[in-house]
């Protein structure tokens, strides 16, 4: 079963400049709505998109705040791909043509959410 998904990126400055900005994606009408706690092995993690009846448009990468293992966001195993940062969440949005993406960890990471919107 889908629900609505609203997501957004929200920029916020203080101190010598003040300011705030948001960014607004496209409503999903058909998100999965669906949170996996994951444990990334050593190495390269294929993730699969759910699928089943819904859309997933993005995920959200939330890693254990005190994470201190690198993972690299890839299309595939032998990308070089992008270094996340340690803890910070990532917002990544997906084409309804991407089936699967990989996360390369240096070692094992135990609770890392993945949001599907």
């Amino acid at each position: 079963m889908s629900v609505e998904s609203n997501r957004n990126i929200d920029i916020t400055f203080d101190g010598d400049l003040k300011s705030s900005t948001t960014w607004s994606a496209t409503e999903n009408t058909d998100s999965p709505g669906q949170v996996q706690v994951v444990t990334l092995s050593s190495g390269a993690n294929t993730i699969t998109v759910p699928s089943g009846g819904t859309t997933p448009v993005a995920v959200t990468i939330v890693k254990p705040s005190g994470n201190t293992t690198s993972i690299t966001f890839k299309g595939v195993s032998g990308d070089t791909g992008v270094r996340l940062h340690n803890t910070d969440p990532d917002s990544i949005s997906l084409d309804s043509s991407v089936a699967s993406f990989v996360l390369t960890a240096g070692a094992s990471i135990e609770g890392v959410r993945l949001v599907w919107s």
